[in-house]
């Protein structure tokens, strides 16, 4: 029978947490329940350290009643200690909290160091058989394995061009030139097997839609290798009307496909076309500024490339390779043309050039102050939008292409050279006579004077004489003429911005023959353009400065529409301000003297200047039997604002009869389209004699 209760042992203090004995069966004790922490703190209950108890084992005890100081009754137990045990005093305890339990361990899938291990092994052993297999295909695989699986891969890939957006060509003001409008390109895949089995069918179908012949369409189905690989993509037509290609797509015509293109438009048609030019089927300039700035205009194209399937599939595989890459559309250019005044010049100039039976004329308008050029234009003109329908003589732009001696438009920049030099003034007189001989050759005056007769400045130029200009020339010298030709732009294309310009000619000195000094300061055995003449008098109307003509005014970027202005033109004097002033107002005289050589050439309300010419046109190296006759002027004299260079290539009729009414229509509608105020003053009276 257990007991109840215990008696505190002699020499120890009462320990309330240290559990109760039990006494079972005649005093054997029940086995004690110890964590795995507290059996080294409980082992000896006596006080002795855990190293005593662990040597000597405390013997059981039993539990009796409890015992008075007279009458000590000690417990029953089962045995006896060999020796009695020393307990040393001790002091007490504080009372210790018993520890936690330590959880189980938990399970081994549970471990996150053996699932780290375990995912590394796995990776590793991942990429170890990756490894190989790469090394198998690149060592182990003979050529023509790798060769077979190339071209299995090739056979399941087609590819699509994607045209990138071409830029536009506009006027100064923005208004559209030339455009891109939406469209359609029709394409086949020869390697359809459907298509294969009916080509003749399907060309049969198309044709008409196309207006492309038949046998052609078939040639283009056929299977064609390139580089060794079948193609799958050939174009069958390009710029097709949106309509015409839903018709294609809803016959659903095995191995014809079609998708977004574009197609150049030319709202104008004729309209500067020949400064314009033209594209071609894949969207690349081929003349004009297309072609001048066709890297510009063109963009980049995209490409998409996806896999189909086999066989009667023939079509994206949904979820399959396909590989992305957007066109990037092309730049805007915008000129320095206006379309007002393009317009107006282009049809005075076609006028003129029936009236006179010309074979080729041409027309340039100049800001004298900026040098930007606000018409150019070409007689015959054509339609830009169909420009196979013209030969390809008539798509030139004779401004900038026709070369021609000047004649007598030359002389102005010897008596500019003259007056720069001091060899001349405005007031010098000079006594000439009807003809001279240099080299052998005679030149004469289509006004011609009596020997002996003196004229002055303006007179000279007024009648245009030759032998007044051969005589200043010869007080130049060939090396300051050549020096002036140089420097008034002659004899190097102007960079205006049109593709092939024509650089002229110019006669070295060394070169000279001995009729050149006759010929060459009366503008023969000299070549140039009609640009390169504009630009020349431009620097006399710019107070002796040279600015380099030019087309283009801005690029606008078709990625964010940014506009870039164009760089700024080149520019070096060539006569000092008093002295272009000097040498417009004596050829004022030219236009407003009696007899001038180019009255047709006036304003009303306007003071003008310039100069008459009659040359000839240089063809593969031999001149024409025509006359190129021209008329180069500037308005208001007092203070010019714009530059108009005309010339036509006629039978008979020199530039005051043919090209200056022309140049006098061009720039009473320039002057007021601008709004220029008329002249202020009224020119000088000129005395053509002493």
């Amino acid at each position: 029978m257990a007991e109840r209760g215990r008696l505190p042992r002699s020499g120890r203090t009462t320990d309330p947490f240290r559990p109760a004995l039990q006494v079972l069966d005649g005093g054997d004790t029940a086995p004690r329940a110890r964590g795995r922490n507290q059996g080294a703190r409980e082992a000896d209950e006596d006080g002795t350290d855990a190293r005593r108890s662990q040597r000597e084992p405390a013997a059981p005890r039993t539990k009796s009643a409890p015992r008075t100081k007279k009458e000590p009754e000690a417990a029953p137990r089962r045995r006896q200690p060999t020796r009695p045990e020393k307990r040393p005093e001790r002091k007490p305890e504080k009372a210790r909290r018993p520890e936690k339990r330590v959880p189980a361990e938990p399970p081994k899938l549970a471990n996150s160091t053996r699932r780290l291990r375990l995912g590394t092994v796995l990776a590793l052993s991942l990429f170890v058989m990756i490894g190989v297999r790469l090394v198998v295909l690149q060592v182990a695989t003979s050529p023509d394995e790798a060769a077979s699986l190339l071209e299995l891969r090739e056979r399941r890939l087609s590819t699509v061009e994607l045209p990138a957006p071409r830029g536009s060509i506009l006027d100064r003001s923005g208004a559209v030139l030339a455009h891109s409008v939406e469209a359609r390109y029709v394409y086949v895949d020869p390697e359809n097997a459907n298509l294969q089995k009916d080509v003749p069918g399907t060309a049969a179908k198309l044709a008409p839609l196309l207006r492309i012949q038949q046998s052609k369409l078939i040639e283009l189905m056929q299977r064609k290798q390139s580089l060794g690989r079948w193609l799958k993509f050939r174009y069958l037509a390009r710029g097709v009307d949106v309509a015409v290609a839903d018709k294609i797509e809803a016959m659903r015509l095995p191995g014809i496909y079609t998708h977004t293109d574009e197609r150049r438009d030319v709202p104008g048609k004729d309209l500067a076309a020949n400064l314009i030019g033209f594209t071609g089927d894949d969207h690349h300039g081929l003349e004009g500024l297309e072609a001048r700035y066709d890297e510009l205009l063109h963009g980049t194209d995209g490409k998409r490339v996806f896999e189909v399937g086999k066989g009667s599939l023939g079509a994206p595989i949904p979820g399959g390779y396909e590989r992305y890459t957007a066109a990037q559309p092309g730049n805007s250019l915008q000129l320095t043309i206006d379309r007002y005044v393009q317009y107006e010049v282009q049809r005075i100039l076609d006028a003129q050039a029936e009236k006179n039976k010309a074979t080729v004329a041409g027309a340039v308008v100049l800001d004298a102050r900026t040098g930007e050029v606000l018409a150019q234009a070409s007689y015959p003109a054509y339609n830009a939008a169909k420009p196979e329908a013209y030969d390809a003589q008539e798509r030139i732009d004779v401004p900038t292409s026709v070369v021609t001696d000047p004649g007598s438009s030359h002389k102005a920049f010897i008596f500019g050279a003259a007056l720069q030099e001091g060899l001349i003034k405005p007031d010098s007189t000079l006594t000439i006579g009807p003809a001279l001989e240099r080299g052998g050759e005679a030149f004469k005056d289509t006004h011609p004077q009596p020997k002996g007769t003196e004229m002055t400045m303006p007179g000279l130029l007024a009648y245009s004489s030759n032998v007044g200009t051969i005589l200043i020339g010869e007080k130049l010298g060939k090396e300051k003429i050549y020096e002036y030709q140089q420097k008034f732009g002659l004899g190097q294309a102007t960079g205006e911005g049109m593709p092939g310009e024509a650089e002229g000619m110019l006669l070295k000195p060394e070169d000279w023959s001995g009729s050149a000094p006759g010929s060459v300061p009366i503008g023969h055995s000299v070549s140039a353009t009609l640009i390169q003449m504009a630009a020349a008098y431009g620097a006399i109307a710019n107070d002796g400065t040279y600015i380099q003509p030019h087309l283009i005014k801005s690029t606008i970027s078709g990625a964010d529409g940014k506009v870039t202005p164009a760089a700024e033109p080149k520019t070096h004097k060539v006569l000092e301000p008093a002295v272009a002033s000097q040498l417009r107002t004596m050829m004022e005289a030219v236009v407003d003297a009696k007899g001038g050589t180019g009255g047709a050439a006036a304003v009303t309300g306007y003071r003008v200047a310039g100069k008459t010419g009659t040359g000839k046109m240089l063809i593969d190296g031999q001149y024409t039997s025509h006359n190129a006759s021209s008329f180069i002027g500037m308005a208001p004299a007092e203070d010019p604002r714009y530059v108009i260079a005309v010339s036509m290539d006629v039978a008979t009729g020199g530039g005051g009869d043919v090209a200056a009414p022309a140049f006098s229509e061009m720039m009473s509608y320039t002057l007021l389209h601008y709004f220029v105020p008329p002249s202020g003053t009224k020119p000088p009276t000129f005395k053509i004699h002493p």
